[in-house]
């Protein structure tokens, strides 16, 4: 398990070309539609999302606000002032019902429709999370939801979680010291539902993973892109998961990602043996594209271990129709391309990378 770091401001450099545009953005015709509610330290951003109504934007000055939120309303954006706006844990038996919940479940920011009234319109921008029990952002039955400039570090389990959820947008935030991964996209967070959903285009692009114990895993989804992220120093960088439920998990991109040195050691957990030094891993999938990224200098010794990794699921079900395409991989070891199926739908092409398991992939 990665181990918990403080807090640190440092994350607003790696931020600053987003978190500008979004500032800038805050005088734009789109956000002057609604109203402008303002918090400082020691008021509560809960009462202030409550009483907010579609086209709203609460704004948090810097400081720290202790206690989760809750939002259920339309069209909100949450806006900080950067990393130095920071919301902690507070007392799960103070507050309303809604935050009171979120806070119980240990999460630090819930953002919740329904199967038959996805939450759209959402904006989370130019804040930080830090310290909840389970996860930093935790999003269910969304549409449209946009996560930004955020930085959400030292959470217990997913840095920003999402389930349920179409035409995400999560770009240019630093999630960095969760227990578990910096992003997790999933079409349930527990169980397995009715196979794979599709997200109608979900976007996770320019973020900055470290230390978790992976950086982005997405689990029985389709129909997404995950491009130019920056991944390192985690067990395992981008894991692709699937099984044997149909649809199956796939028919997504993952194209022009940094995935370096992810060789954290993460004991085994949840039927999974341990990891450590995986840099992208497809696990029961179809129709994935892997192409143009760099993947160099993962190396571990666990059975998923290895550059670009084309390994069975848990149940048994094999990779197919998969294209691993024109990536550069260097230094990954036990080699640069792993192909433990031997399933011959599955294409490697154009690749730069000095070892493969087995012979040829290269």
């Amino acid at each position: 398990m990665p181990r918990r770091r403080v807090h640190r401001l440092a994350a607003a450099t790696a931020a600053a070309t987003t978190l500008t545009t979004v500032l800038a953005g805050a005088a734009s015709p789109a956000h002057a539609t609604g109203h402008l509610h303002v918090v400082q330290p020691g008021e509560s951003i809960q009462q202030a999302v409550d009483s907010a109504i579609p086209g709203d934007t609460v704004q948090l000055l810097p400081g720290t606000y202790v206690g989760s939120v809750r939002i259920s309303t339309p069209g909100l954006t949450l806006r900080g002032a950067g990393p130095s706006s920071v919301i902690t844990p507070g007392d799960a038996a103070g507050g309303t019902a809604g935050d009171q919940a979120c806070a119980a479940a240990g999460h630090g920011l819930c953002v919740v429709g329904t199967d038959q009234s996805p939450l759209g319109g959402i904006t989370i921008e130019a804040l930080a999370l830090t310290g909840f029990r389970k996860n930093g952002i935790n999003a269910s039955a969304t549409d449209g939801m946009t996560v930004r400039a955020t930085y959400i570090h030292d959470n217990g389990q997913q840095g920003i979680s999402q389930e349920k959820s179409t035409r995400a947008v999560i770009v240019g935030n630093e999630s960095t010291g969760n227990g578990q991964s910096g992003i997790f996209l999933a079409n349930i967070v527990d169980g397995k539902g009715n196979g794979a959903i599709g997200t109608r285009g979900t976007m996770v692009s320019g973020n900055r993973l470290t230390g978790n114990r992976i950086g982005i895993a997405v689990r029985r989804l389709r129909d997404l892109s995950i491009e130019q992220n920056d991944i390192q120093g985690n067990c395992g960088g981008i894991f692709i998961v699937g099984d044997e439920t149909v649809p199956r998990a796939g028919s997504l991109s993952v194209t022009r990602n940094q995935v370096i040195a992810n060789n954290q050691y993460c004991a085994p957990y949840a039927g999974l043996t341990h990891m450590q030094g995986t840099g992208i891993l497809l696990t029961g999938a179809e129709d994935v594209s892997v192409t143009q990224n760099k993947v160099s200098d993962n190396v571990g010794d666990s059975p998923m271990s290895g550059g670009i990794v084309l390994f069975h699921s848990l149940v048994g079900v094999a990779n197919t129709r998969n294209t691993v395409r024109g990536n550069h991989a260097s230094g990954n070891s036990p080699a640069d391309l792993v192909d433990r199926e031997g399933d011959t739908t599955n294409s490697f092409t154009l690749n730069h990378c000095s070892v493969s398991e087995p012979a040829g992939r290269c």
